[in-house]
């Protein structure tokens, strides 16, 4: 497995026929990204570059939102904090915050454990819009009986903060965005902050994935925590872990909704892929049974979404013509 040095721009690369993919596929992926309003496409094979594409303008040193694809970023500083013994994933949240960081009844919110924030299974309710100030984050039913995609997984950033008396931003620089070598910053956007990078930046942080936390021989997150973050972590929906989308299980949620899909997420996708997904189709796909990890970035391809689109199954046939 390669890694990009940390200091340095460089990237080793190899090519398409190298790994016997077929080449004569790759300008109907890239007529396809474009015209899906992408601005970068990378795919990693081992960890070295594959395929790195530029659209609309966006260079290698352009700045993008990560939008609810850096949900993973606050799953692995959670667990990271969790291995540095300042906060276990089963503490309640009030231990962190304080009681009355909700308005529900003082013996609900006590249910609440950062684990519940970290597979969405809070309980609050999720059609307050996006303000997680306590008035806006109210009981609809016990933690752990219902899956709802909700901001109030942001209170884990706090949690994070208050366990390691540092700022959130100043604790993800030293114990991940420095050890892999990513760019970016965290930009505040009403209540909470997105995180805004360049493609190469989340390439690294999916490597980091690919390789079960372990960069270049350093656990940053322990494999333990890093599995559990990717298999399914409630009864409710078998195709969410710890802020990461699972594919390849018999059933689904989607945000928004309480409905159970049949099926699996991506039907063309590869069923082991696990994937950071977020609004207007930032994506980072990890799949390991092929080494690859696959980074797209840009506006919506079709119409505004929260997280998953038609765009992804699509996507992944473009793909898999080249792959396969």
């Amino acid at each position: 497995m390669y890694f990009p040095p940390n200091d340095a721009t460089t990237w080793t690369t190899k090519t398409p026929a190298s790994l016997s993919w077929n080449e004569s596929n790759i300008p109907a992926l890239l007529n396809y990204l474009e015209t899906k309003n992408s601005k970068s496409f990378i795919v990693l094979h081992n960890g070295k570059i594959v395929m790195e594409y530029y659209f609309n303008g966006h260079t290698n040193s352009s700045a993008w939102y990560w939008a609810s694809a850096g949900k993973t970023l606050t799953s692995t500083l959670t667990g990271i904090a969790e291995q540095e013994g300042l906060l276990s994933i089963t503490d309640k949240v009030s231990d962190h915050l304080g009681i009355g960081w909700t308005s529900a009844p003082l013996a609900k919110e006590n249910l609440i454990t950062c684990k519940h924030l970290l597979s969405m299974s809070s309980g609050l309710d999720d059609s307050l819009g996006d303000d997680v100030s306590p008035a806006n984050l109210q009981y609809v039913a016990d933690a752990g009986t219902r899956w709802a995609y909700h901001n109030v997984y942001v209170k884990l950033q706090d949690v994070v903060a208050a366990a390691s008396g540092q700022t959130w931003e100043n604790y993800f620089n030293g114990k991940l965005k420095n050890p892999i070598g990513m760019t970016g910053a965290w930009i505040p956007n009403g209540d909470l902050s997105v995180y805004w990078s360049t493609t190469r930046s989340m390439a690294r942080f999916g490597l980091l994935a690919l390789n079960n936390g372990n960069w270049n021989g350093t656990q940053i997150i322990n494999t333990t925590f890093f599995a559990n973050a990717t298999s399914t972590s409630q009864n409710i929906n078998e195709a969410y872990g710890y802020l990461w989308w699972l594919n390849g299980k018999s059933t689904y949620h989607l945000p928004q909704t309480q409905i159970q899909f049949p099926g699996e997420l991506i039907p063309n996708g590869p069923d082991d892929m696990y994937m950071a997904l977020g609004k207007n189709d930032q994506k980072i796909y990890v799949v390991p049974s092929k080494k690859l990890v696959v980074i797209r970035m840009g506006d919506a391809a079709d119409g505004s979404n929260f997280a998953l689109s038609d765009f992804d199954n699509v996507l992944w046939e473009k793909i898999n013509a080249v792959i396969n």
